[in-house]
């Protein structure tokens, strides 16, 4: 299940708006009510709060976003030190193209 506030970054950037409200002129305020996070307050102009249905709509699209940083987090852990990337790729431009594949076959995006 996706986050509550990954759904409303996505709820967001479908209305047109940047994902990243202004803080100083708009508030959306997520709380963990113990039972699972709810929207307590909207201050976004020119962004009518989403209901319920609306936000749940976008458990797919934020179930990938969320995957993908997973999966993105992978492959920078599998890729290595930049400076070791670079001493590979001048000894070896082939290997290093076949282990970077091989980490990005393993770590697909969705």
């Amino acid at each position: 299940m996706a986050n509550l506030s990954t759904k409303i970054a996505k709820y967001l950037e479908a209305q047109g708006k940047d994902a990243q409200v202004e803080f100083d002129n708009e508030t959306v305020v997520i709380e963990d009510t113990g039972s699972g996070a709810e929207l307590i307050l909207w201050n976004v102009s020119g962004v009518t709060q989403p209901t319920a249905d609306q936000i749940a709509s976008y458990e797919t699209a934020a179930n990938t976003v969320e995957n993908n940083h997973t999966v993105i987090k992978n492959r920078q852990k599998a890729y290595g030190k930049i400076g070791d990337q670079l001493d590979e790729i001048y000894k070896d431009i082939d290997a290093w193209k076949t282990r970077i594949k091989k980490i990005k076959d393993d770590n697909p995006k969705g």
